[in-house]
């Protein structure tokens, strides 16, 4: 059988790679397909990240309209393109978007590593079509209420890029601690070393913990734009990005407790020449010796 595909235990499942030419989209649509939960994915049973499985595929290809139905609810554009498509200037759209008045999906660097924001544009036809978006739309002037908030340099773009990747992530996670890296994923070491003390439970929870959604070289200069887009820097956000974190820790260190290392017995010295009845026994180890050897390593406790 073909490497692409694997038999899981009810379905056959293939990789994102083929999933997407089957399905005739590019890998970036198909993935922005499954954050926006239109294809829906398994894990691999051999841990080798998920798939796709080949039930979807026949249910999402035999669809009204297929491929074209598709690719329309995953065409993203970027700010010139979804001003045409609200029938506004380019500047007038930029505003929309930094008052949080439409979302972006998704971001990139461009080479001048300046932030390119998405926008899926299904989303910006609806919004330009309902009545009640008209005065920001189409008045003249920005109202009075929105000029003030642009007037304080607001930019939500990447409060709001956050928002809806933090729910595409939460959607992908199977299980608590999925979900509380996923959580972690938005803030910075700092607030997790302060909300995770137990290095073993910290390193645990970082193996689940996702990194921005771009590529780059760790420590280049795009690898620390997007990690500092993906961190969230306003408090109110960073206030409930905790309490969320500290209520779903909760729930993992009860359903699986971090692993840690175990202490290993040290075998008694060999003592050559003499029989085994004459060979001195090893010592008992006093009570309590496996919590000596932890000294220092705090217990976890909930934040």
């Amino acid at each position: 059988m073909s490497g692409d595909i694997i038999t899981t235990t009810h379905h056959l499942a293939c990789t994102p790679s083929r999933a997407a030419r089957e399905l005739g989209l590019k890998r970036g649509e198909l993935d922005l397909a499954v954050h926006l939960g239109i294809i829906r994915t398994v894990p691999d049973e051999g841990g080798g990240g998920r798939r796709v499985p080949r039930s979807e595929i026949e249910r999402v290809s035999s669809g009204d309209g297929f491929p074209e139905s598709l690719r329309d609810r995953v065409k993203v554009v970027g700010t010139s393109e979804g001003a045409d498509v609200m029938d506004v200037p380019a500047g007038r759209f930029t505003r929309l978007a930094r008052l949080g008045l439409v979302v972006p999906v998704t971001f990139y660097l461009n080479r001048y590593r300046a932030v390119v924001w998405l926008y899926l544009a299904e989303e910006l036809k609806r919004f330009a079509a309902d009545e009640h978006n008209a005065p920001p739309l189409n008045d003249r002037r920005m109202p009075e209420g929105l000029r003030g908030m642009l007037d304080t340099g607001m930019d939500l773009r990447p409060r709001n890029w956050r928002g809806r990747h933090r729910g595409f992530l939460l959607r992908l996670a199977d299980d608590p601690w999925e979900c509380a890296g996923a959580l972690a994923a938005f803030l910075d070491p700092v607030q997790i070393a302060e909300l995770v003390p137990d290095p073993y439970e910290r390193s645990h929870l970082n193996r689940f913990r996702p990194g921005p959604p771009t590529s780059g070289a760790p420590g280049s200069p795009f690898a620390l734009i997007a990690e500092r887009i993906m961190t969230a820097d306003d408090p109110d956000e960073i206030s409930l990005l905790r309490a969320d974190l500290t209520a779903v820790l909760q729930d993992a260190r009860r359903m699986r407790p971090a692993p840690r290392p175990t202490a290993q017995r040290v075998p008694a010295p060999e003592h050559p020449g003499l029989p085994g009845s004459l060979r001195p026994e090893e010592p008992e180890r006093p009570r309590g010796w496996l919590r000596r050897l932890r000294r220092g390593t705090p217990r976890a406790t909930a934040p």
